[in-house]
């Protein structure tokens, strides 16, 4: 619990970002990493609650969070990590880029600001590699059973670990140049800097993990190929179908998915070659992203940093308060507005804004037309949407990133050829041990629960991994 009165002796205190004109010049991460003093500080925080609901209704993983603050408040910081370590398999990306479920449902919140979790979490992951304690931990004994993961995004990756733990021989296919799925390649480099990333790669394959990147499963190599040679496979591709602005306009040059623009410009600081022949940059422009989410945010920041002239994020559905809504009570997650690092960089946020028709002039973007809408309880109680009278509006636009989530996972050769079944959303059905329809074949993450967050993805992974196991387990005792 920290200190007995730590809650009453100090505030909380929430990340540092770089100033302003310094990260706007380059993509280094905006965020500050703590003193030790002021984590002990925020560790003291934690109260003798009684029922940490932190851990058990807030966090995905269900990480022991009041331990571990407790122990880094007493200074015992590799106690502290193998605790966080035994649940949590990537703290250094949740640490970074995680919504931190677990503040929203902590019980000093009742009252006051929460218990910086998140930030404590980095604070253990980073202090033990810059201790030396995160080195290789390979399996003591290795299993003769070999299993393969199809995509290397957070599910895949914690299934590759999970099982490589258990002394199951693991190797991950992925048909992108490096490891790290939406982690490298989705995620800009200013929130999750992609040395993070490599570094992590570098100690999973120390311990074992074999990296096949560059290979597109089902052309490059083929799925029987896999299953001759895997006692089990994971699809763990991630929900990678975009949803489409379906009005006018929608063919214009110009109009682009924010996945696409955001992977780009990853691949250019890699030095990559770029997977298509137009270059999505948004330098001089005038850029409206359409989707209020994170997505949408990744874009602002992304474009300000690319140079653009303006930009404007817009979102269908009305402004959240600015503080928890009575809608979502504790501990519930609460509804409420969030201003990230890149809103605090520049940019126009509107609300309640339903675009209608994309303009153009010789075939390229030039703006968006769109309507205002107001939101009022139906019948049932649920919102519904209705136009305000006179109120088309029209955003000029030479760029328009949609950012407005995913459907499901993308249809490929994968999911054609084995003949999975998928549920009602168009996911892939599995069954409570994680296994699709065909017997072997297991599925992780976004592409079975959709789409949704990197924790979430990693705790799905860690449950797919479980129910692997249990079915090697089961093969070789009926081998036996």
């Amino acid at each position: 619990m920290g200190k007995p009165t730590g809650f009453l002796e100090f505030a909380r205190k929430d990340p540092v970002y770089r100033p302003r004109a310094e990260r706007m010049q380059d993509w280094h991460a905006v965020e500050c990493l703590p003193s030790d003093t002021d984590i002990r500080e925020q560790a003291a925080r934690c109260m003798d609650c009684g029922i940490p609901f932190c851990h058990g209704c807030g966090c995905p993983l269900c990480n022991m969070i009041p331990d571990w603050n407790d122990m880094v408040y007493h200074g015992r910081w590799h106690e502290a990590l193998d605790l966080l370590l035994a649940t949590n398999p990537f703290p250094e990306f949740t640490g970074r880029i995680c919504p931190a479920l677990c503040e929203g449902s902590c019980v000093l919140g009742l009252h006051a600001a929460p218990v910086s979790i998140r930030s404590i979490e980095l604070a253990i992951i980073e202090r033990g590699y810059s201790e030396g304690w995160m080195s290789p931990r390979p399996p003591v004994v290795r299993r003769r059973e070999r299993v393969a993961v199809i995509g290397s995004g957070p599910a895949g990756l914690a299934v590759a670990q999970a099982l490589n733990a258990r002394g199951v021989s693991v190797t991950v296919y992925d048909a992108a140049p490096q490891a790290g799925g939406i982690l490298r390649y989705g995620i800009p480099e200013f929130k999750l800097e992609k040395n993070v990333v490599a570094r992590r790669v570098r100690l999973m394959e120390a311990e074992g993990i074999r990296f096949e990147n560059g290979v597109v499963v089902g052309e490059d190599i083929s799925l029987k190929f896999l299953r001759d040679r895997f006692a089990a496979v994971c699809l763990a591709g991630g929900a990678r179908e975009p949803r489409d602005l379906r009005v006018p306009g929608r063919t214009l040059r110009g109009v682009h998915f924010a996945m696409d623009f955001l992977r780009q410009q990853n691949r250019r600081l890699e030095g990559e070659r770029l997977l298509t022949q137009e270059e999505i940059l948004a330098t001089g422009k005038r850029v409206v992203v359409v989707g209020g989410g994170d997505t949408g945010a990744d874009c602002l920041g992304t474009s300000l940093r690319q140079g653009a002239s303006d930009v404007q994020q817009i979102e269908i559905m009305p402004e959240p308060p600015p503080a928890r809504a009575a809608s979502t009570p504790w501990p519930d997650w609460p509804l409420m507005r969030r201003d990230s690092s890149s809103h605090k960089e520049g940019g126009t946020r509107r609300w309640c804004i339903n675009p209608q028709e994309l303009l153009g002039h010789d075939g390229h973007v030039t703006g968006l037309r769109a309507v205002e809408v107001e939101w009022k309880p139906g019948p049932d109680g649920r919102l519904v949407m209705s136009e305000k009278p006179g109120s088309q509006c029209e955003f000029p636009a030479d760029l328009v990133l949609l950012a407005m989530g995913f459907t499901g996972p993308r249809k490929s050769r994968i999911l054609e050829t084995l003949g999975v079944q998928l549920d009602a959303r168009g996911n892939v059905a599995k069954d409570a041990n994680n296994m699709t329809s065909v017997p072997g074949i297991f599925a992780a993450g976004d592409m079975a629960r959709g789409a949704s967050l990197v924790v979430r993805a990693m705790a799905d992974g860690l449950l797919t991994a479980e129910g692997m196991e249990r079915y090697l387990n089961t093969t070789a005792a009926a081998s036996s």
